[in-house]
């Protein structure tokens, strides 16, 4: 018996003349996609694919949290063009605290996870902020935020057939979900869990959408939405409060650079540590010549 060779586990790159969309689900990338057919430019593609993820990849992408946006402008009048960043990551509510989550004694209260599970777990959420205004200072102008919208509203209103991973996804996190009645309802369908060829309808995230495509983006920290998030949280012992949604605002920075073996690196800075860690990698990795290393050898792999 002789094995055949292993292949390198690379792809083809995929190429496109005009523009390219790419994300976590194939519905939300042709949801941005759709926006660039209609005249949209890479803005425009970004907010509508990241609202279509709050649908369609429920475990990462959605309204309910937050999270950074790096923009890439073409500019006559700088050399490379010109590059920013977006932060809208979650907030602290007002009412949180330092010790929040532990008792007089400085034991975490409520296990080890109060912290990241529950009503006093959540900050103040960031993503329509930041979408809103990525769309309004750097979109195209040709479409409006309703329009940007329709997408993910359309998925949620209309449903879209589960796919093997997301029903994985739930199902891992079902001990989760479980110690919610809405989270049981939504993200395990009632208990009976979703399964990969079922039609997922959310008439309830459709709605609020809706909300969003009819009164604008601030609907969602000063009108209904925001009711109905503050509403929910005082009742569950929750610290955001109306006033938390209202005082949101998305913020602009300056992104971080670095180098790499001559190339530029423009990445996210604080709050994000990923930006930081990215750049201190590569300056560690720059030193060393790793192809003399060896292709899948051992010494790259630990270097």
């Amino acid at each position: 018996f002789v094995a055949a060779p292993r292949l390198p586990d690379q792809r083809a790159a995929v190429e496109a003349p005009h523009g390219l969309v790419t994300s976590a689900h194939v519905l939300a990338s042709e949801a941005g996609l759709e926006m660039l057919k209609r005249g949209g430019n890479a803005v425009d593609a970004a907010v509508a694919t990241g609202l279509a993820l709050t649908v369609v990849y429920p475990i990462a992408g959605n309204i309910g949290v937050g999270g950074f946006m790096v923009i890439h402008l073409a500019d006559p009048a700088t050399p490379g063009g010109r590059q920013l960043v977006i932060d809208y990551r979650e907030t602290a509510p007002a009412a949180a605290t330092r010790d929040m989550y532990v008792d007089a004694g400085g034991q975490v209260m409520a296990g080890p996870d109060s912290s990241i599970v529950g009503w006093r777990a959540s900050g103040v959420p960031g993503t329509v902020a930041g979408l809103a205004l990525a769309l309004q200072k750097y979109g195209s102008g040709r479409l409006t935020w309703a329009e940007v919208c329709e997408p993910a509203r359309r998925l949620a209103a209309h449903g879209h057939v589960v796919s093997a991973g997301t029903a994985a996804s739930l199902r891992a996190k079902a001990k989760i979900f479980t110690l919610f009645d809405e989270s049981k309802r939504v993200y395990l369908n009632g208990g009976a869990y979703w399964n990969a060829g079922d039609v997922w309808r959310q008439p309830d995230l459709a709605a609020t959408l809706a909300r969003l495509q009819k009164d604008g983006p601030r609907e969602f920290y000063e009108g209904e939405t925001a009711k109905k998030i503050a509403d929910a949280m005082a009742k569950n012992k929750g610290t955001i409060t109306l006033a938390d949604l209202k005082a949101y605002q998305a913020v602009e920075r300056a992104p971080l650079r670095g180098t790499y073996r001559g190339h530029d690196i423009v990445t996210m800075p604080p709050p994000s540590s990923g930006g930081i860690a990215l750049l201190q990698m590569l300056a560690m990795l720059e030193p060393f010549d790793l192809p003399a290393l060896g292709h899948h050898s051992a010494a790259k792999y630990q270097l």
